[in-house]
């Protein structure tokens, strides 16, 4: 058990987006609009308090924010759920979570609290499930937190991609609610050359959008109801990895997904829609040479509403809204889990990126960032030796 950490770092985002520079491109694909791609980055004159919580997490993945200041629950990959206390004080492992595939990028990953939690403590979780004979699927979980938080029962699974593959990469696995007595849980399509093809496939649910009711049946109104071959959950699909998404304050869904080298995209996914990957992409193999079609635009499919090269390896999402940092309201926050720290974005009426800002990049990998309601928000870093860090305004003194 480990208590609250005194460790205060000061950090003057202007400093760290001076700093700043991006990289040359690994291709030369133009952008579709001119505010797709190298918005002006920008230096704000906000300066920021970083104060660890808790440290010794080993591959934090996910970060759930409980009701009345009972604390956070916290993922970590290796398979365990905790309770963090308010004061810092981390609790021993939540018993009743599923076994999970804790190979390479697989394991336990998102936490997020059931839209109806003050009533049911019904909290939800997504996966990497073990499925024998060495494969594994993304999965996505529900069940009930005991009072003294300590154990979770009447687990039962709510999605299951299928088919399940041998290849541990590209889980995607953010898991959130729209407050229409839905969830939304996106997937990712395993990476390698044979699956990553399934992302296009509606039989199969690889680099999807998922949308299924709180106990998993099917909405009527998800838009391959009743389409021959086709699987019903299916929302959106063309995605690679998403392990970023957000609801804004309209009520709008936004995801954000890695691509190959170059080609990470944040996208606005609509019901029935293709996204393109593997088809098409701003970005091209790791070793180099196109991906797919090798263009980064084709008819019938959507584009991305931003897109970065080189990469900063997209994970956890949030929109601002709160009274500190109120210059950032409505502002998306991102974790990079390369180059490391918080990618602040600013969008306009039209859901244009109009400006972009890298904070905290001393910090290095950041795998979600969770905001609290007065505007202040957390960071968990992605290490073996991970913290929850609370990041606040620079205090005056």
């Amino acid at each position: 058990m480990r208590i609250l950490t005194l460790a205060i770092l000061m950090v003057p985002a202007a400093a760290t987006a001076q700093s700043f520079e991006r990289g040359e491109r690994n291709t030369d694909l133009a952008p579709a609009f001119p505010e797709q791609f190298r918005a002006p980055l920008v230096e704000s004159d906000v300066e920021l308090d970083t104060e660890t919580l808790v440290e010794g997490l080993v591959h934090p993945w996910g970060i759930a924010t409980l009701p009345d200041d009972d604390g956070w629950l916290v993922t970590e990959r290796p398979g365990r759920l905790r309770h963090v206390a308010p004061d810092g004080t981390l609790s021993e492992p939540i018993s009743g979570v599923p076994e999970v595939w804790n190979r390479d990028q697989g394991g336990l990953l998102d936490v997020a609290l059931g839209p109806d939690f003050a009533e049911t403590r019904m909290v939800y979780i997504t996966y990497a499930k073990p499925m024998g004979d060495g494969l594994s699927a993304t999965a996505a979980a529900r069940g009930v937190l005991s009072e003294d938080m300590t154990a979770l029962s009447e687990v039962e699974d709510i999605f299951v991609q299928d088919p399940p593959d041998d290849t541990a990469m590209h889980y995607g696995s953010r898991i959130l609610f729209p407050g229409d007595g839905t969830a939304v849980i996106t997937t990712g399509e395993h990476s390698s050359l044979e699956t990553r093809v399934y992302a296009q496939d509606l039989d199969k649910t690889y680099g999807k959008v998922i949308r299924v009711n709180l106990d998993g049946s099917i909405p009527e109104d998800n838009p391959f109801v009743g389409q021959e071959g086709a699987i019903d959950s299916i929302w959106s699909y063309g995605h690679r990895n998403i392990q970023g998404a957000a609801y804004d304050a309209d009520g709008t869904l936004w995801t954000i997904e890695h691509g190959p080298a170059g080609g990470d995209e944040l996208n606005r996914p609509d019901p029935g829609l293709n996204y393109g990957w593997p088809v098409i992409s701003y970005g091209e193999r790791y070793g180099g040479g196109p991906i797919g079609s090798g263009d980064a635009q084709q008819e019938g499919m959507e584009q991305p509403v931003y897109f970065w090269d080189p990469v900063i390896a997209p994970a956890g999402m949030t929109f601002h809204d709160g009274e500190a940092f109120s210059e950032w309201n409505g502002d998306a926050l991102i974790g990079s889990l390369y180059p490391g720290g918080v990618v602040r974005l600013s969008l306009n009426e039209e859901g244009l990126v109009t400006e972009e800002e890298r904070l905290l990049r001393d910090i290095g990998r950041v795998r979600d960032v969770e905001l609290q309601e007065d505007g202040t928000f957390f960071i968990l870093t992605d290490f073996e030796d991970g913290a929850m860090i609370h990041v606040t305004p620079a205090s005056s003194s």
